[in-house]
């Protein structure tokens, strides 16, 4: 692991008994003493370059007062850039919360009368210290999961904190996380990305290079494994995000239901909770979900709300492919310039097409065996479509994606425009109007749940 690595697990390791300290205190302390926390660990990781994120925040704070230069920064560290990757996904929808705020307003000025509170809605403007706090709350500050300011509001507002459970939720959702972490080491150790790099890699046969990019996937899963799983205890810890189960609560989104807070300790005790909310990651279903889409829907959840909420909704074309390739450009620039990026993310909305005309045309013909053989086969080709694109992502260089990729024939690339073809050859129909119930989710009969 490189030290970067090392002090990301530290931060978030960290978070975790610094919850369980924040759990039960007031408001005020929790509002100042977690951005002052998440404050510190910015300083602390870094450094000057923390400017970076202040004038994201000043900036956009000053947008949202508004309503109706460049500066000579320095070159940020990786620490700044996922500092600022998680600011800008976390001030993009408290503009949005803010805009829903105004409208609600305008409404109810309209129609001379309050409806009283909406499920989501801001209660008021948030101050420049309100943004701040938000901003730098340590939960999340550097991995994630993205969370809403009204998620936030949510918990420094807690009626009863002490009847919300921590302790076994975060046990019941960090044991595979040694597991996922040994498995990281040992495959990347045995097969490290550096070999790509090297130009014996390339006097090996076929095989071997084709075989070579699936232990690579495997580490890189297993390294976002624990993080994100680390991450998410840090907020069961602390009980951020804890929802009522009646509320249904979505990754990244918060509760679809309004469920009344509880009036006494004895009540919030009798709840049942959940930490559905800050979920970023379903091991199970990213690793044996049936199709490339399924896949990320379940890979980084709360990214993946944000990016529906806010990308995709609003995208140009109405067109589900169209669409997709729209969210994955704009996924790339988030996450960086490497052109590697570029590569894989812009790979995904012709895999989706391909699937989705292929599965179209042929899988409804077929029995219900041959459409479990279907099933697995698919399964297969996502997952080699997965091994694939994220060798772009971590090789990130135009020249060494290229390279790794045309050793092996650019293979994923000729298979799907094959499928793809062949889908329209039968007449397969668009994979916005195929229906989710024709498939299952999962190869499974009944998905495992860690929580």
């Amino acid at each position: 692991m490189s030290p970067e690595e090392w002090t990301y697990l530290v931060v978030l390791l960290i978070s975790i008994p610094i919850g369980f300290l924040f759990k039960k205190a007031g408001p005020g302390l929790k509002r100042w003493g977690a951005a002052a926390v998440g404050l510190g660990l910015t300083l602390f990781t870094c450094g000057p370059h923390t400017l970076h994120s202040l004038v994201t925040i000043l900036g956009t704070w000053a947008l949202i007062q508004a309503q109706p230069c460049l500066l000579g920064l320095p070159t940020p560290t990786p620490f700044t850039n996922a500092v600022q990757l998680l600011l800008t996904l976390k001030l993009v929808s408290l503009a949005s919360e803010v805009q829903d705020l105004h409208l609600a307003q305008r409404k109810e000025m309209a129609s001379g009368f309050s409806k009283g509170p909406t499920l989501g809605l801001l209660p008021d403007v948030p101050s420049l210290m309100e943004t701040l706090s938000y901003s730098y709350c340590y939960v999340g500050i550097m991995t994630g999961p993205f969370f809403r300011y009204r998620t936030y509001l949510d918990w420094l507002e807690q009626p009863f904190p002490g009847a919300v459970p921590s302790l076994r939720p975060l046990l019941r959702r960090a044991w595979p996380a040694p597991l996922f972490g040994l498995l990281f080491l040992l495959s990347s150790h045995l097969f490290p990305l550096e070999a790509v790099r090297e130009d014996a890699f390339y006097a090996r046969p076929l095989p071997a290079r084709l075989f070579y990019m699936i232990p690579v996937f495997f580490a890189f899963r297993m390294r976002f494994y624990v993080a994100w799983i680390a991450a998410e205890c840090g907020c069961i810890a602390a009980g951020f995000g804890a929802y009522p189960v009646a509320a249904k609560a979505r990754a990244g989104g918060g509760p679809t239901l309004q469920c009344p807070p509880p009036s006494s300790p004895e009540k919030a005790a009798s709840l049942e909770y959940d930490y559905e909310t800050i979920r970023n990651i379903d091991c199970y279903s990213t690793d044996f979900c049936v199709r490339v889409r399924d896949g990320m829907r379940y890979w980084n959840m709360t990214v993946q709300w944000w990016l529906a909420q806010y990308i995709y909704k609003s995208a140009p074309a109405r067109s589900y492919v169209l669409r997709s390739a729209w969210t994955m450009l704009l996924s790339a620039y988030w996450h960086g310039l490497h052109p590697g990026y570029y590569l894989s993310f812009l790979t995904i909305p012709l895999c989706l097409a391909a699937e989705g005309r292929l599965e179209s045309a042929l899988r409804g013909r077929l029995s219900p065996g041959g459409q479990k053989a279907w099933d697995w086969v698919h399964w297969f080709l996502k997952m080699r479509a997965y091994d694939y694109m994220c060798m772009g992502f971590v090789l990130l260089s135009l020249a060494d994606t290229l390279r790794y990729w045309a050793s092996i024939y650019f293979c994923i690339h000729f298979l799907a425009l094959a499928a793809l073809g062949l889908g329209l050859a039968l007449g397969g129909g668009s994979p916005s109007r195929r229906k989710a119930a024709s498939q299952p989710t999962s190869l499974a009969p009944e998905k495992l749940r860690e929580e």
